[in-house]
């Protein structure tokens, strides 16, 4: 993905979006122009038995350096590291952070502390104060939906941008969305999921990046929708989710009425 971002004064009037995988922005003013380009190479198509259209995702050059510098992050929080390799370790320390955290919150703000070091310094200020104003936050809303394709399919798997729906109305191509979750698949815990991904997740990029942001993860067939400038409902459901029955680390703590002990 490139990304090339003049920022002039005074505000834009005039706004130009192309497709949902190469996108160029143009703001106007009279004398002056702000320009965003963003282009993101997607997961190719391909047709299984069935005749069904599936996504398969190729690992890009870049995808073992985010998962090392994620890792590297983990550790950090943990205290410690997994002596296994690769995805495998990395879930067990996803789990060992879900375990530590003694309440929801505890392990939310850990999470939450370990996407912002991420961040090169006064990227994510400079993001909230700068991107997300801009056309009532759309244009943020389209770029953080984009760069979660480019970056986050070694995490989650083949996804997509697609259009979502506004509560007013309006609709963008500000989603993402991921066909089978393998975050979920393989930590195979709902507990993981709210509390490591969804709810921590949610708090950043509204907190941090100035984009609401819902996520609407389905544990049966572990896909998930990410709704880019939708903030979440009051009454979230998913929160309350009953744990899986081949959850390995729901026997650590009392279950009470099916609920999943660490959501």
């Amino acid at each position: 993905m490139a990304i090339l971002i003049h920022l002039l004064l005074p505000p834009t009037t005039t706004i130009v979006f192309s497709n949902s995988f190469s996108t160029k922005l143009i703001l106007r003013s009279p004398n002056h122009t702000r320009r965003v380009i963003c282009s993101v190479s997607k997961s190719s198509e391909v047709k299984s038995d069935e005749g069904a259209s599936k996504l398969e995702y190729k690992p890009g050059l870049l995808d073992d350096f985010f998962m090392q510098s994620f890792r590297n992050k983990l550790v950090e929080e943990v205290g410690s590291d997994s002596e296994k390799p690769g995805y495998v370790g990395l879930i067990e320390l996803v789990k060992l952070l879900l375990l530590k955290g003694r309440t929801r919150s505890e392990t939310s703000d850990a999470a939450v502390r370990i996407l912002k070091s991420l961040f090169p310094p006064l990227i994510l200020e400079l993001y909230k104060l700068l991107i997300a104003p801009i056309a009532q936050g759309k244009l943020a809303a389209l770029m953080v939906a984009r760069v979660t394709v480019l970056t986050c399919q070694w995490l989650m798997g083949p996804s997509k941008v697609n259009i979502i729906d506004l509560p007013n109305g309006e609709s963008w191509d500000s989603g993402v969305f991921v066909e089978k979750c393998q975050y979920l698949e393989e930590s195979k815990c709902v507990g993981v999921c709210i509390n490591t991904c969804k709810l921590p997740t949610q708090t950043f990029f509204k907190d941090y990046m100035g984009v609401p942001l819902v996520m609407e993860p389905n544990f049966k067939d572990y896909s998930c929708q990410f709704k880019f400038g939708v903030a979440p409902p009051e009454d979230d459901g998913n929160v309350n989710e009953p744990c899986f029955e081949t959850c390995s680390i729901a026997g650590r703590r009392k279950l009470k009425s099916g609920e999943c002990p660490l959501a």
